[in-house]
């Protein structure tokens, strides 16, 4: 199996996506005391330009086409079927103000659109629902995840959802609409939302599965072969897996609270779907808390087995520096500068030492061995 490159964390800030960094939460000094219905981006711009994508569909109708204005929405919500208006790009002030003005959504909405740095939340106003998580971006080369704030706005005709940069996982949901099955067309926007939002979750699943397959490769060398850097990745994937929890869990607590709540835009016949969506995030949460589990075990097997090749090292030069103890013994007696020492006027004194010497290092050698100490 090929393994994945690993990028070190002083190369991930010359990357593509260091204009996505910093992934932690920040409040800008201006955004203190600002009114709560006040639209006010809140993030760091991830587009150039706002793109906005139209679906209507509904029994046999279908159009799809990208819109430049809020005001081509207006036609199509005479229309019997649903809508859907997707936007990438969420830093346009002008154009989320037209999008209260014209649509008939609460500004406190809007400006929550426009704070990308909020916990997940699902809130229902007089206008609508308003529901809002984070959308995770994997990138298979680094292994780092990003995220960006996904909301939805709903009626009972209308769904807008807000993106802050363009390309997502909402394909296989276009093409359904496309291929105009029942279940989805005939089933009004709180199901789409319903789509939406599951496609969301089973992304958080394969990301968690892809960094997952990672973390467990770290096993292999683990024990056998605990190469230099191993610690600063075993550390890299916690801090992956810390910012991904750091998402899942508010996620979680956003779908406990949209099955628990009556909301009057979510139909009863659809309920049963949202159930599945938080049986889908306790999958991730329970993923995401495996894979600590198992980030932790591989920290402390790193330690031991560290600690083990130490040990053994120092067995080693302990047993070596006993052995010549009594070496060093010997060779100190005969080294002395006294006169008279018998044994120096022997014809084979010195092959006699010599033969001693390699007695005793064989019968500390055998010792050991017995007692097994080597």
């Amino acid at each position: 199996m090929r393994k994945k490159r690993f990028i070190p964390k002083r190369v991930f800030f010359q990357q593509e996506f260091t204009k996505y960094i910093p992934r932690i939460t920040q409040k800008r000094k201006e955004e203190i005391g600002a009114s709560p219905d006040q639209l006010i981006f809140r993030g760091t711009p991830k587009s150039d330009r706002v793109e906005m994508q139209l679906i209507h569909y509904g029994g046999e109708q279908l159009e799809e086409t990208t819109i430049e204005s809020i005001e081509e929405v207006t036609p199509y919500l005479q229309k019997e079927g649903f809508t859907w208006l997707n936007i990438d790009g969420l830093h346009d002030t002008a154009l989320i103000e037209e999008i209260s003005k014209t649509l008939k959504f609460e500004m406190l909405m809007l400006a929550d659109v426009m704070n990308t740095q909020a916990r997940p939340t699902a809130t229902e106003y007089d206008s609508g629902l308003y529901v809002s998580l984070k959308m995770l971006r994997h990138d298979a080369a680094t292994n780092l995840v990003f995220a960006e704030n996904l909301s939805l706005l709903l009626n009972d005709s209308l769904l807008i959802s807000f993106q802050e940069m363009k390309g997502d996982v909402f394909e296989p949901v276009r093409e359904r609409i496309r291929k105009q099955k029942k279940r989805i067309t005939n089933s009004g926007t709180d199901y789409l939302a319903f789509a939406l939002l599951d496609v969301i979750i089973d992304n958080y699943i394969v990301i968690l599965s892809a960094v997952g397959e990672s973390i467990e490769l770290l096993e292999e060398s683990l024990v056998d072969r605990p190469e230099e850097g191993l610690m600063d990745k075993i550390y890299f994937y916690k801090r992956e897996l810390n910012f991904l929890r750091r998402n899942i869990k508010p996620a979680k607590e956003m779908i406990t609270n949209l099955v628990k709540e009556d909301y009057d835009v979510i139909h009863d016949d659809n309920e049963i779907h949202f159930l599945e969506l938080l049986n889908n995030i306790n999958h991730a949460n329970d993923l995401s808390d495996s894979y600590r589990d198992i980030l932790s075990d591989q920290l402390n097997i790193y330690h031991t087995t560290m600690s083990s090749k130490l040990n053994d090292i120092m067995k080693f030069l302990t047993v070596f520096s006993v052995i010549f103890i009594p070496l060093t013994f010997i060779a100190g007696i005969y080294g002395t500068n006294f006169s008279f020492i018998p044994e120096l006027n022997y014809k084979y004194g010195y092959f006699i030492m010599l033969g001693v010497m390699a007695l005793i290092s064989l019968g500390m050698l055998l010792y050991f061995r017995r007692n097994k100490w080597l």
